[in-house]
């Protein structure tokens, strides 16, 4: 348990605390579903966040029918789509819902993974 970015146990972890950050955004957005001219916000991609600290290295196509990453320009980019009430409100609570859901599942993953790290770390020093 290094700290160093390629440390699963501290990786998980920053999961974790982006996961914690994303569901309170999501909260917020959920919140002020009827207030006027609210626009929802959300956090930047996990994988953003990273390569913003610098904790991981940029991905490499070694081979040109290898997926692209998303800042490939080759990469497909979704459009999003907007929808507003009369009043100016953006939140669509189908949407909030799906990506709490997603949040939700993201850290239960990440969490499970977290655990399984320290159990094997508990193993290999001979602790149960």
């Amino acid at each position: 348990m290094s700290g160093r970015p390629s440390d699963p146990i501290a990786l998980a972890g920053q999961r974790l605390h982006w996961l914690d950050q994303r569901q309170r955004v999501l909260a917020q957005n959920i919140a002020n579903a009827n207030s006027p001219g609210y626009q929802p916000k959300d956090l930047a991609p996990f994988a953003q966040a990273l390569d913003r600290a610098g904790a991981s290295p940029p991905m490499a196509r070694t081979d040109a029918r290898h997926l692209a990453t998303s800042s490939d320009p080759s990469a497909r980019t979704d459009r999003k789509t907007a929808e507003r009430k009369p009043d100016g409100n953006a939140v669509s609570l189908e949407q909030q819902a799906l990506k709490v859901a997603e949040t939700d599942q993201a850290h239960s993953l990440a969490l499970n993974l977290h655990r399984t790290w320290i159990g094997l770390f508990r193993s290999a020093l001979g602790r149960s």
